[in-house]
C-alpha cells in the first residue's frame, strides 16, 4: 500500500519539497507564567525547518523532513507529531547511543511575553543527536534526487562542523540535480558569532535561488577590499522602499543566481501587539506588501510561517504582489496559533487575511 498525504488528493501541482534540520522539544509555562514561578510545562515540538515542512504539508504540499533524533520516546514522539501533520518522515534517522553518544533531543524553554514584557527563550540543545551524527554515511544524492525544492537554514550549520558540512553538501548536490533551493540565514547568537554566521552563509549564496532575509551575509562594497564596508551598514531595521530596493540591487549584482529575495519587517508596539510587512525582489522589481497589525498569541515561528507562505505561493505561481502578501498573511495568522508552526490547513483563510477580510466564515 502506498502511503501519502490525504490532503494532496487531486492536487495538480505535484511539486515535492524537502528540508533538513533539527527538531526540538519545546517546554512552555502555561498562562504566560514566568519560568522561575511555574510548576508545569506544556510540551510540544518545533524547529525552523520542521515548522516549514509542517506548514506546507498542512496546505497540501508534498513535504518531507530529514533529521536525526535519538531512538527513544522523545525522538519517536517528535516524529509522530510530524506524521500527524502529514509530513513524510521516512528519511529521518533514529540514532543509537553508539552513533550519537549523548543520545538526546535538543530542548528549548519558551517564556511567552505579555503586554510590555517580551518573550524569552532558553536553549538546551548542546550535544543533540542532530549535532553529533556523522553524515558521511548518508547518500545525499539519493536522498534529494526525487525532489523539486530544497529548503535549508543558517541554524543547522551552526550546530556542529558535521552539520555545516551537511548543509553545504546538500546545497551543492541540490543545485547539481536542478532543485529549486531556498535558504534562510536565521542567525542564532547562542550557537555562533555574527562573523562566523556571515562567513558561512555568504558561502552558501552561489547555490541559492530563493533567499529569505538579508542577514547574516557579507555584501561588501568591494569584495576585494572588505575594509570599505558592507552595503547594508547603516540601513535601519525598518528600511524605506528606496533603501530596501538598493540593497536588493546590490545582492543581485553580486549574486545573479538569486531569483527572489524576500524579507519581512517587524514593528513591535509591545510584547503583545506587532505590525508586519515585507519586501520582495522578483523578476527585476521590488514589491512592498500591505502592513498588518495584530495581537500576538504566540510569536515563535513567525519567520518560518513567512517562508512557508512564500514557498507555497511560488510553487502555485501566484502573481508577485499576491506572493508577498500571502507570505506576510501566513506569518500573521501563525501569531494567533499556539506552538511553533502554522497549522492552518485551508488556503482560503490565509487568502482572506491577505485581502484583509476578517468576517466570520460560515
Amino acid at each position: 500500500m502506498v502511503h501519502g498525504n490525504p490532503i494532496l488528493a487531486g492536487n495538480p501541482i505535484g511539486k515535492r519539497f524537502i528540508t533538513a534540520g533539527e527538531i526540538m522539544l519545546r517546554l512552555t509555562p502555561p498562562n504566560y507564567e514566568k519560568i522561575r514561578m511555574c510548576t508545569s510545562f506544556e510540551a510540544s515540538y518545533g524547529g525552523s525547518e520542521a515548522n516549514i515542512a509542517l506548514a506546507l504539508a498542512n496546505l497540501g504540499v508534498d513535504s518531507t523532513f530529514f533529521s536525526v533524533v535519538p531512538e527513544n520516546s522523545l525522538g519517536k514522539s517528535a516524529i509522530r507529531m510530524l506524521r500527524s501533520n502529514d509530513v513524510h518522515c521516512t528519511p529521518i534517522i533514529l540514532s543509537t547511543p553508539e552513533q550519537t553518544p549523548t543520545h538526546r533531543l535538543g530542548t528549548y524553554y519558551l517564556e511567552t511575553g505579555y503586554g510590555i514584557r517580551p518573550s524569552k527563550v532558553i536553549y538546551d540543545r548542546k550535544h543533540s543527536a542532530m549535532s553529533e551524527f556523522d553524515y558521511s554515511s548518508v547518500d545525499l544524492r539519493a536522498l534529494l534526487q526525487d525532489f523539486d525544492w530544497l529548503h535549508m537554514s543558517g541554524i543547522t550549520p551552526a550546530l556542529s562542523p558535521s552539520c555545516a558540512e551537511l548543509t553545504m553538501n546538500m546545497l551543492k548536490i541540490a543545485k547539481e540535480l536542478g532543485l529549486t533551493v531556498s535558504f534562510d540565514g536565521n542567525f542564532r547568537s547562542t550557537l555562533w558569532t555574527w562573523n562566523e554566521a556571515r562567513d558561512f552563509c555568504t558561502r552558501c549564496l552561489p547555490y541559492v535561488d530563493i533567499l529569505l532575509g538579508i542577514e547574516p551575509y557579507h555584501l561588501y562594497k568591494d569584495p576585494e577590499c572588505p575594509e570599505k564596508g558592507d552595503w547594508k551598514d547603516g540601513v535601519p531595521l525598518q528600511p524605506s522602499y528606496e533603501q530596501q530596493d538598493e540593497i536588493f540591487g546590490h545582492f543581485i549584482e553580486q549574486y545573479p543566481n538569486l531569483r527572489c529575495i524576500a524579507r519581512h519587517v517587524r514593528y513591535a508596539h509591545s510584547g503583545s501587539e506587532n505590525s508586519l510587512k515585507a519586501f520582495m525582489y522578483y523578476e527585476g522589481h521590488t514589491f512592498e506588501s500591505k502592513l498588518f497589525t495584530f495581537t500576538i498569541l504566540d510569536r515563535v515561528g513567525g519567520g518560518d510561517a513567512f517562508a512557508s507562505g512564500l514557498i507555497y505561493a511560488m510553487i502555485h505561481d501566484y502573481k508577485p504582489m499576491d506572493m508577498i502578501n500571502f507570505a506576510v498573511a501566513s506569518s500573521v495568522i501563525k501569531h494567533t496559533i499556539h506552538g511553533d508552526a502554522n497549522i492552518t490547513d485551508d488556503v482560503d483563510s490565509i487568502r482572506n487575511l491577505m485581502n484583509m477580510n476578517y468576517d466570520i466564515r460560515r
